[in-house]
């Protein structure tokens, strides 16, 4: 194998590890709190089941992954301020749990979806002159992500 596809290798399973670490973060938090807190609050009728949610978000962080690994393969100056703003989504998306599940902050973590989904938007309109393949990794995250903000909406509304 050549030496500039193993780096390649080893820059995307990085980008893949990154992901899913913030992923594992958010269970941190999650995880504990669906049996308890979460199962006593009221739901809106198109809460999904709870079983979906773990797949959905395994997709998710491997398609932001991908856009991340074609990032940094992007020979844009541009993708620098794409990086920054990967950054925080992925530091947003992971703190989203800790504010929803474990402090139970509804309408906060409402605000911070909502702030999370803006800055979903603003990756994809910063990257799509440069890195189409970017937003469009991130078109299914901005769907789910603005289903979720409906939902914790919702719950909050509810209870």
């Amino acid at each position: 194998m050549k030496k500039d596809t193993l780096r390649n290798i080893g820059i995307f399973i990085g980008c893949l590890i990154l992901c899913q670490a913030a992923g594992a973060v958010g269970t941190i938090a999650t995880i504990p709190n669906i049996p308890t807190w979460y199962a006593s609050l009221h739901k809106p009728a198109f809460q999904p089941p709870n079983y979906l949610f773990g797949p959905v978000w395994g997709i998710l962080y491997t398609l932001m992954a991908v856009a991340l690994y074609k990032l940094i393969q992007s020979p844009d100056p541009r993708k620098k301020q794409a990086i920054k703003i990967f950054a925080i989504q992925l530091i947003m998306n992971a703190a989203w749990s800790f504010f929803f599940f474990q402090f139970h902050w509804l309408a906060f973590s409402l605000a911070e979806i909502l702030t999370l989904l803006l800055t979903l938007i603003s990756f994809c309109v910063i990257t799509e002159p440069f890195c189409r393949a970017a937003m469009y990794c991130f078109l299914p995250y901005i769907a789910w992500v603005g289903f979720a903000t409906l939902l914790n909406a919702s719950i909050l509304y509810l209870n």
